[in-house]
This record gives C-alpha cells, structure tokens and sequence, in this order.
C-alpha cells in the first residue's frame, strides 16, 4: 500500500519523525530542558560557590547574570539570519558551545587547591587553632594562602563560561519558537507554546534537584578520601561538590544537540496537506508543496540589514502595543532572575537551612507550581480560544493576585539571631567581639567557626565562647562539643557549646512560607504563554522573527542581565560581618534577617506591581485599537454622499 511505502525526501521518509513539527516540538522541548538545567544549576549552588571562593552577593549575581553578556551581543542577528539558514543545524551546534561551556564553568575546581575550613580537629593532630589557647603568644593571623590568591582566575573562569553558555544559547529558542510557529498549525501553535516553556521551566526545577543531590557530597571528594573529611553537610562551613552537576548537565545538552543535524531546513507545514495524500506525492511535489506554503522572505546582504535594522527598530518601538505587553515581560523577567538567583540563599539564612535542603524545596515545590501555571496559560487560550484582550485580562488577574499573595511574605521570617559581640539596634551594627571572658585566649576572627551555647548564644568560633577543650568522635573524628566555655554561663556554672548554628526560631513558618510563594509563582506565570501570543499577534507577520530577537534583547539588557546583581546588592546592604580574605572582603558571615527579608520581598513585589500595571495599560490600549478599526470600518462601509 502506499501508505507503507512513503517516497523519501531530503534523504529521509516523509513517514519519519525528522519531517513532523511534533517530533521538533519535543526535541525542542527537551534540548531547553536541558540548557536551561546547566544554566540553572549555577542558581542552585550560588550560595556554595560564594562560601567556596569567598564571593560577595553582589559579585555572585554578576556571575549568574554574566550568562547574559554573550546572549546580548548576538541575539539582534537572529532576526537577521531568521530562516535564511538551516536553523535546525544551527540550534545544534548552540547546544554544542552550551555544553562546553558547562565543562569550563567546572575548571575552577580542577585549578584551585582543596578546600580549606577553620577546623577544630584535624585527626589525630588537633588544630586548635580555634579554641581557646591561654598559652598561645598571639591571635592567629589570616594567612592568604594560594587558593585565596588564586579567586582571580576562578572568577575569569567563570565569567568566561557564563560567556560561552549564553553564546551557545542564542540561536536555541528564538530559531526554536520561530521554526514551530512557521511550520505549525495556528491552532495548535500556543499549545506547543506552552509546553516549550514548561519545559523550559522543568529545566531550572530539576537543576535545583540536582543541586540539592550534589550539594551532598564534599567538594573535594575527588580529591581527599571520605575519612579526611571531619565536617557534615549541616555544618556552617560545608561546601558541597557544585562542580559535579555542570559536568552532569553539560553531557546532557550534548546529547540533545544530535537530532537537530537530521531536521530539514523545511518542512510542511502542518494540517496544511492531508497525511494521507503526502505518502502518494514525488519527492518534487513535496518540495514545490513546502515552497508554496513556505512565506517569501526578502534577501538582504547584512550591510543592507544594518541599514534597515533602526528602521525596522523605530517601527516596532512606534508599537505602544508591543512595548507595554515587552515591558510586562521585562518586570516578571527581572522578579524571575532575581528569586532563581537567590531565593534558595534566602531560604538559607531565613530558616537556617542546608543548601541541599533549600535547592530541594525550590526544585520539588515552587519551580515546578511556575511550570504548571505556563502551562495552564497556554491551554486556556487554546481550549476558551481567547481573544487578545481576554488574554490580557488573564495576565492582569494572574499579576493581581500574585503581587497580593506575597504581601504576607515581608512580616513572615526569622529576627537575626543572637550573637555574642554583636550590639544591633536595627539601624546599626557594631562588634566587640573580645570580652574579658576571652581576653587571654588570644581569638583571631579571621577563622570563622560559629557554635551554638548552652546559653542559646551563637558565638563566631569556640574560641571567642572561651572553650578550652573540645570532644570528638573516636571513629569519625567529627566534632561532638567544645567545653569548658568560660564565656557560656548557665545557673553559675560554666557551660559547653555545640557545633554550628543555634537553628532557626521559627521554624513553623517555613511550610506556611513555601507554600505562599509556590502559590504566588504559578500565578505569575500564568501570564508567560498569553504575553508572548501578545507579541506574537500585534507585530507585522514580516516582522515577526525580528520582533521576537527584539524582546529577547530587551528582556537580555533590562531583566536577566541587571535584576541578579540588584537582588545581591540589596543582600550585601543587610551583612553584619563580612569574611576577608587577602585583606580583601569576601563573602558575608551574618545577616540582618528583617532586613534582608524586607528588601527581598520587597523588590519582588515592586516587580509585580510593575508588571501588573503594564497589563492594564495594553488592556486600555487593546480597547482602543479596537474601537478605532471599528469606527474605520464604519466610515468604509458608509455610501457617499450624493453630490
């Protein structure tokens, strides 16, 4: 029969996957996944990475957002290459760079030595450096060893990787979603929308999942064996193995990268022929089927694109429809790159919890409630077949109550624990860490091992608690307590101190607090799929590829690039003590929980309410297009007037 014989085309079957936009639909889906998997996992281990190279919040959120230098610079040409290259064959050799970026992005571990920690216990040779040494002549100093010396080539390393991984990432989804638009019925395009975002979204979700994963097992176990390692991951000073992940992730953007060397450069377009009759036609009726339902598409030189590039710029930024529905997206970009970025450090501190704790509650519960409301978003315009001011409307009520539901989120938290040395008042920090308890113990502040007193007072190191001895575990060395702690008074007598922090206080408010913000971040995103058929529907149809490469220019400049390093900036105004390293400041020992709560919150919310008053205004603007083509339409029908 000839439905079991179909006659080939371009070397492959037209029966064969390779030549259905479905097929593409998944392997786009799938290789976003992944991309967005290596992408997101630095997000999951920031926290790590800043313990383990003494990095500020600040310079940390410009390490995540460095990612989007690269994509800046070449993501305009993509409206100039559009289809006038093999964008299958190109979205692979994307992927390709995105994967070797993963592997640079893990040199920094392979290039620095082992990671060293203020320790107590040293197996069978103690270093008590750390605890109270009445005999000892003088404070131990910092000494800048060559791994501190060495942070300048790992911040290089790393700037460089994030480079490369948004090069490689360029062509990935705008060639992507325009290959799927050009070639998928208009019925089912948002649908297929909607489940590239999902996975888009899944990719970030697992990334903290794996992270989580990976954050369990020491840094440098490739390095040192299991039994050299006196520290458990709930220890303050742990660093988990963040490179693992990269490396895990970067194999599986490979992978994903090897079905786009099989997808024609064109395809049918989809219901377009009946699939019965595509099994009976030649190969050149398939061919001269494609160029008939292929759009013309002008052939410019690239010095005649540069020439008509601000034109065709000035054109869609006359647009005041494009441009309110791009800043709309813009805020919830930003609110989405800052909360990646550091909700799980937030997390972290708020509650006292362990990296691999926090990354597992973001992976598990609040990414994947986003991924269910970008879903829901495109199935609803699909399933209501809304019009783009019903679609609008949806935006506008999903930004409404998202902005509500996190108003409960500045006054739910943890106040800053008690330290012993810190005076706070609220406004101001001071520090007076050397007490008459601790005078002759001769402290230096530069090792940091904080322990939680019998008293429910944390101090920064056994030392500065006066603890002159210290009990471990005979057969895994770790540290049991420190004793004999001149400075911990209980009932009159001197009492002890436990390793690492005193916990958090109000543990009870963590579930009520996940669960607001997963609530909060499905309705969100509920808004994704609508706005981008906003976009998608109010630009000219020849315009469509560059308005695409346009707001992921704008979203790349205005959003991903800026919002992590203003989230970390906010963070750094609330350190109490900051490490130094080399004489030079490091990462942040101790925060200001209220405040740091407070600003967090509230630069999401100030997003929010951004995006939420976007929405209306291309609401008002949608009504009023509406009514001018209505009274155009009116005019054009009215008969002359008899002269």
């Amino acid at each position: 029969m000839a439905d079991n014989n179909p006659v080939p085309f371009g070397g492959l079957n037209c029966s064969n996957p390779f030549q259905t936009v479905k097929f593409f639909v998944f392997c786009q889906g799938f290789l976003q996944f992944s991309q967005l998997m290596t992408s997101g996992y630095m997000k999951s281990s920031i926290s790590t990475i800043e313990r383990r190279f003494g990095l500020s919040s600040q310079m940390s959120g410009m390490v995540a957002s460095f990612h989007e230098v690269g994509n800046t610079m070449l993501i305009v040409f993509v409206s100039y290459f559009g289809s006038r290259v093999h964008r299958p064959r190109v979205i692979g050799c994307g992927a390709i760079l995105v994967s070797m970026a993963g592997l640079v992005i893990s040199l920094p571990h392979f290039v620095s030595q082992p990671y060293e920690y203020g320790q107590s216990i040293s197996g069978s040779s103690p270093n008590t450096s750390d605890i109270c040494l009445p005999h000892r002549k003088g404070p131990v100093t910092d000494v800048c060893t060559r791994s501190q010396r060495d942070s300048d080539l790992v911040l290089i390393l790393l700037l460089f990787g994030q480079t490369l991984l948004g090069i490689g990432a360029v062509p990935i989804q705008p060639f992507g979603i325009s290959y799927i638009d050009d070639f998928a019925s208009p019925n089912n395009s948002p649908l297929y929308l909607g489940f590239i975002f999902a996975a888009t979204a899944l990719g970030p979700a697992v990334a903290f999942i794996l992270g989580s994963f990976m954050l369990r097992f020491y840094v440098d176990i490739d390095k040192i064996s299991s039994a050299e390692i006196y520290i458990t991951n709930k220890d303050p000073r742990w660093v988990g193995a963040w490179w693992l992940g990269f490396i895990f992730a970067a194999s599986m953007v490979a992978l994903s990268s090897i079905p786009y060397f099989f997808f024609p450069r064109e395809m049918l377009k989809e219901d377009e022929v009946p699939r019965k009759n595509i099994a009976n036609m030649t190969k050149e009726e398939v061919a001269e089927q494609i160029k008939n339902n292929t759009p013309e598409e002008e052939s410019f030189t690239l010095p005649q694109f540069i020439k008509m590039f601000p034109v065709v710029l000035l054109r869609n930024l006359n647009n005041p429809i494009f441009v309110m529905v791009v800043l709309a997206v813009v805020n919830l970009s930003a609110m989405i790159a800052g909360l990646s970025t550091f909700l799980a450090k937030f997390l972290e501190q708020q509650f006292t919890l362990t990296a691999a704790l926090a990354n597992m509650i973001l992976g598990a519960v609040n990414i994947p409630g986003a991924m269910l409301g970008i879903i829901l978003g495109g199935a609803i315009i699909k399933s209501f077949n809304f019009s783009l001011q019903q679609a609008t409307v949806l935006c506008i009520i999903s930004m409404a109550f998202c902005a509500l539901f996190d108003i409960p989120l500045l006054f739910m938290g943890c106040p800053t624990q008690p330290i012993a040395g810190l005076d706070y008042s609220g406004s101001s920090a001071s520090w007076q860490l050397m007490t008459p308890c601790n005078l002759k113990c001769n402290c230096s502040p530069s090792f940091f091992n904080p322990v939680c007193g019998q008293d429910r007072l944390e101090y920064i190191s056994p030392c500065f608690a006066g603890c002159i001895k210290v009990n471990f575990n005979p057969i895994t060395k770790n540290v049991v307590n420190y004793t004999h702690c001149n400075c911990i008074l209980v009932n009159g007598a001197i009492g002890y101190a436990k390793p690492g922090h005193c916990g958090s206080s109000c543990s009870h408010l963590l579930m009520p607090f996940v669960l607001i913000i997963a609530i909060s971040g499905f309705l969100g995103s509920l808004s994704h799929t609508p706005a981008f058929v906003l976009i998608l529907r109010n630009v000219r149809k020849e315009d469509k590829s560059f308005a695409l490469g346009l707001q992921f220019l704008l979203l790349r400049l205005l959003a991903w690039l800026p919002a992590p390093v203003v989230y970390g900036s906010a963070i750094d105004t609330t350190c109490l003590l900051w490490q130094y390293k080399c004489k030079k400041r490091a990462a942040c020992r101790y925060y200001d929980h209220t405040a740091f709560r407070k600003r967090f919150v509230g630069i999401q919310l100030l997003f929010e309410v951004c995006c939420f008053l976007s929405f209306c205004i291309v609401y008002v603007l949608l009504v009023r297009k509406e009514e001018e083509e209505a009274e155009e339409g009116k005019r054009g029908a009215s008969p002359e007037p008899a002269t």
